[in-house]
């Protein structure tokens, strides 16, 4: 089998640099067609696409937990450091897409409950998300 493509991981001095992260994921055909088996690090998990088998999470559901989870882990760390007291938080992310074209979003729509701040402490802590 010919691969020729290259991956960040694989570019020239990328693992040289110090100062850059990289994350990667290893996606893998099971057999079972619109099925994909992951590998990020030593966590495994199975994502289908949404026009079939769809009974694991799928892709864009995927992508945006990522985004989301973002949000949660990054507020989470500033508030922290910043001494404000957040008790918790929800953020929900809706992505919609056309039937015309499924494979992009029309418009990705987020929204943050955060819980123990003032109304002016959650929209600066939002803002820091944005800025990030």
């Amino acid at each position: 089998m010919a691969d020729r493509s290259k991956g960040a991981d694989e570019a020239k001095g990328a693992d040289d640099t110090p100062d850059v992260k990289i994350d990667t994921v290893r996606s893998y055909s099971t057999g079972t067609p619109g099925r994909a088996l992951n590998s990020a690090r030593h966590n495994h998990f199975v994502l289908d696409s949404p026009s079939g088998p769809n009974e694991a999470l799928t892709n864009g559901e995927a992508f945006l937990a990522g985004v989301s989870s973002c949000g949660v882990t990054l507020i989470e760390k500033y508030a922290l450091e910043k001494k404000v007291p957040v008790k918790g938080m929800q953020v929900a992310i809706k992505g919609i897409r056309t039937n015309a074209e499924p494979n992009r979003f029309h418009s990705i729509n987020v929204s943050f409950e955060i819980w123990g701040v003032t109304q002016g402490q959650a929209e600066e802590l939002v803002e820091v998300w944005k800025s990030r």
